[in-house]
């Protein structure tokens, strides 16, 4: 078995458990390649929005026992909320050994302070017409599930795979429009608190760039998604990069490490079930 990449912080958003474009079995390929010493976990990762008993597979199980195997080995792992798993904002400022569920973070990395959130806060939909929100959240995984027979279908005839969700925002300049937009406010409000980082998710576009304003310079970070992307942020030895998943890096079966067996050890512990119960009771 190969050694495990040390990272200090991993980051991670918008992995969306519970809907047909969460791609969970890469994502647990990539959680069980690192070796973080702080997990983030920067909102929608449960998509409370869309959640169904008739669509919750195995593999999702076992990315929520993943990061909770995290949390068992004293590895602290802050789950931010984001808008589609908003109904655990109640219950923010929860703290459970090495878990830690909160609306934001401010960590001080090397010296300098980083402002971790989700975003969604920047978006005037979600403000003023979540219905509308949450139905375009519902075509959108349509989208991506059609997407999925496309590519299926093109891998066959030795095709290159696309994306109809990308087509879509580049055909739009308003989407593009959005995307700076909400990457400038953030940065605006970031200088504003005296930030040198601000670290979001929330648009899916994994990003790293310094953005100027009116009042000082800042780092911007984006960790993408794990519907698309496939991409995650890492810390190490004092430097950001954004991380991308690669099939061809990951050739080893998902079971090897056993995270079937570890289940036992981690139902001793923290009983997943009444957790998913409580969050199925919010929705109805």
């Amino acid at each position: 078995m190969t050694s495990k990449r040390e990272v200090e912080i991993a980051v991670i958003s918008d992995v969306h458990l519970g809907t047909y474009g969460c791609h969970a079995k890469e994502l647990l390929k990539y959680l069980k390649s690192i070796k973080p010493k702080m997990l983030i976990l920067n909102g929608d990762i449960i998509d409370i929005w869309q959640f169904s008993k008739r669509y919750w597979p195995e593999t999702h199980m076992k990315v929520v026992r993943k990061l909770m195997k995290f949390v068992v080995e004293g590895v602290p792992v802050y789950y931010l909320t984001g808008n589609h798993d908003e109904l655990l904002r109640k219950f923010a400022d929860m703290h459970l050994g090495a878990f830690h569920l909160q609306n934001k973070l401010v960590l001080e990395i090397d010296g300098k302070k980083a402002w971790f959130f989700h975003g969604d806060i920047f978006d005037v939909t979600m403000q003023h017409s979540k219905w509308l929100a949450k139905l375009g959240a519902v075509g959108y995984d349509t989208l991506i599930l059609i997407n999925s027979f496309v590519n299926w279908g093109l891998k066959i005839f030795g095709r290159e795979k696309m994306s109809f969700s990308k087509k879509v925002k580049e055909s739009f300049k308003d989407a593009v429009k959005f995307i700076n937009s909400f990457e400038q406010t953030a940065a605006e409000l970031a200088v504003e608190k005296g930030y040198e980082y601000v670290v979001c998710g929330h648009i899916h576009q994994p990003e790293m760039r310094g953005i100027d304003t009116e009042n000082g310079r800042v780092t911007y970070l984006n960790s993408g998604d794990w519907i698309e992307n496939l991409t995650a942020l890492e810390y190490y030895n004092k430097a950001w990069k954004i991380f991308k998943y690669e099939a061809k890096d990951y050739e080893t079966d998902i079971e090897e490490e056993g995270i079937l067996s570890d289940s036992e050890d981690l139902h001793s512990k923290l009983d997943i079930n009444v957790l998913l119960q409580k969050i199925k009771l919010e929705i109805v």
